[in-house]
């Protein structure tokens, strides 16, 4: 079970969004590069979040380039889960991979600063703040089980390669 609160955002959150290019130098200092996330959508998001909370986003969320710094730099800043209409292909597979859970639902019924209690297993997004509850298509059960793991490394480094069941 995740719980945090929310920061809305709104559509077309862009991978530049995330990961600003002109930090472009800090790409192999994450930790550094992380202070940062989200800055140029909301510049307090870094340092005002709090470990667990989630990011709602709106339609097309982590479009641009495929840089899987953006989808590790949300998870290293301690964002729990992404929550959003739809999201870009190739971001939505980097997040899986990085072990930061991605979640398609109706982020329309969700506030900014809402409380939230986030199932994967069962597919539920309860909003406590709000008293209802959302629900989404889970994830298949080898997306999950890498998530479980921490990404695809992890998975990858404790069955091989050949074990995505």
């Amino acid at each position: 079970m995740l719980k945090g609160k929310t920061w809305k955002f709104g559509d077309n959150i862009s991978t530049d969004h995330i990961a600003p290019g002109r930090l472009f130098h800090l790409r192999s200092n994450l930790p550094e590069l992380a202070k940062h996330v989200l800055e140029d959508a909301r510049p307090e998001f870094a340092a005002s979040m709090q470990k667990g909370d989630f990011v709602v986003g709106g339609k097309n969320f982590g479009l641009g380039s495929s840089r899987e710094h953006a989808p590790t730099i949300i998870k290293m800043a301690g964002v729990s889960a992404v929550l959003a209409k739809s999201f870009a292909r190739i971001f939505f597979r980097n997040a899986i991979n990085v072990g930061l859970p991605v979640i398609v639902c109706d982020t329309d019924q969700i506030g900014e600063g809402d409380e939230l209690e986030v199932s994967l297993d069962n597919g539920t997004v309860l909003n406590k703040t709000k008293g209802i509850e959302l629900t989404f298509p889970p994830l298949p059960a080898v997306m999950t089980k890498i998530l479980g793991e921490g990404g695809l490394v992890a998975h990858i480094q404790k069955h091989g390669d050949f074990d995505l069941d």
